[in-house]
């Protein structure tokens, strides 16, 4: 089997599951006094300490939460509580997770600016700047788009964002691992990132908090974490999360360098379909990301062909799978019609190999030709 759906799911580091295993056959509590409870809880102190290290933060700027999802809408809904302002600025092609957060509170009575991408998918600073006002509580643009791999200018948008005073929100859930994401560069003052998407285990994430950004709690009950996020401290899913992060953020640079060479060959070998078009940004792309339109192609069936012959891939995010309905991302950036419906998301890692890039390659051609024979498209 030739695993090409990363973006959804990286399989679990062996390091994650080593570190890991103590914890979910011996148990313990981070909060007993006991030695097991002990125990636990150092390893939730480790784990938030290389979870720190590898961004550039401090330790108590972690906050350990159930995945991307929870840090997305903490990060939406503690803005709009802790500031009491009412406007937030986010784009057209965020992941539901901030999207579903904001229409909510769009719901509650909140203003929400959706800002749309040009046909790259890239925002760009200066629509972030004309789009700000007193009353904005939040600016929330993500870091690298989970569909099409675009990297969006957080940087240049942070600066913005402080120098008007406002809070800044990226959700790096795809950007963690593969492109430096240092605390005192990018002027964020939130940061969601995912365990399972970084070679760590599905059920935990994390929410950066810069020191002195204003934090409302999401979830009520017995005062963890400072009494921000309530609940009992998962030690064997913060330490798989510390030791994943320590091994895919050790050499950012030469680990860019591989995928992108895969990356590249993948995209050479794809554009040679006839009918076939890239989708996004060919400069400011993920190491990782390949993303494909073949015209007379229905997306779900080209996954379901390429599983039965050995290749896992997607047609969109993995949150947005099966609804039936086109990528809003590639809606927002403009796509005809005759490319909505046929999306493919090939998304890489370390464990994948040039041989296998070839392979999945032909075995792509070969299914799109089957299918388009069998259509008549």
């Amino acid at each position: 089997m030739i695993y090409l759906d990363n973006a959804a799911t990286a399989r679990p580091l062996p390091a994650a599951l080593a570190t890991a295993m103590p914890f979910l056959s011996e148990g313990g509590n981070p909060a007993a006094a006991h030695s097991l409870g002990r125990k636990a809880a150092l390893a939730v102190m480790k784990a938030r300490e290389q979870c720190a290290a590898a961004f550039g933060a401090e330790p108590n700027e972690i906050y350990f939460t159930s995945g991307g999802t929870e840090s997305d809408n903490w990060a939406v809904f503690s803005a709009l509580n802790a500031t009491g302002k009412r406007r937030i600025i986010t784009t057209a092609i965020e992941h539901p997770a901030v999207l579903n957060a904001c229409r909510e509170a769009q719901r509650r009575g909140a203003e929400v600016i959706y800002l749309p991408p040009d046909k790259n998918g890239l925002i760009s600073p200066e629509q972030v700047e004309r789009a700000l006002t007193p009353d904005t509580a939040l600016v929330s643009v993500m870091a690298a788009n989970n569909e099409v791999g675009t990297l969006q200018p957080v940087a240049e948008i942070g600066e913005i964002c402080r120098r008007a005073g406002v809070l800044f929100h990226t959700d790096a859930v795809q950007a963690a691992g593969n492109i430096p994401l240092n605390m005192r560069e990018l002027n964020v003052d939130m940061m969601s990132v995912s365990a399972h998407k970084v070679g760590g285990i599905c059920g935990c994430g994390l929410l950066y908090v810069r020191k002195g950004t204003p934090l409302s709690p999401l979830i009520f009950g017995g005062g963890q974490q400072r009494g921000m996020r309530s609940g009992t401290e998962n030690a064997a899913l913060a330490a798989a999360f510390g030791a994943a992060l320590e091994c895919v953020c050790a050499d950012i640079p030469a680990r860019q360098k591989r995928l992108a060479a895969m990356r590249d060959l993948l995209i050479r070998e794809l554009s040679a379909i006839p009918r076939s078009q890239l989708n996004g940004s060919i400069d400011r792309r993920l190491c990782g990301n390949v993303n494909f339109s073949f015209e007379g192609i229905e997306g779900e069936a080209l996954v379901l062909n390429l599983d039965l012959a050995g290749v896992c891939a997607s047609s969109a995010s993995a949150c947005a799978s099966g609804s039936g309905a086109p990528s809003h991302v590639l809606r927002a950036m403009g796509l005809e019609e005759k490319w909505l419906a046929c999306p493919l998301r090939l998304s890489l890692s370390d464990g994948n190999t040039p041989e296998e890039i070839r392979d999945a390659a032909r075995i792509i051609t070969e299914c799109v030709e089957r299918l388009r024979a069998l259509t008549g498209r």
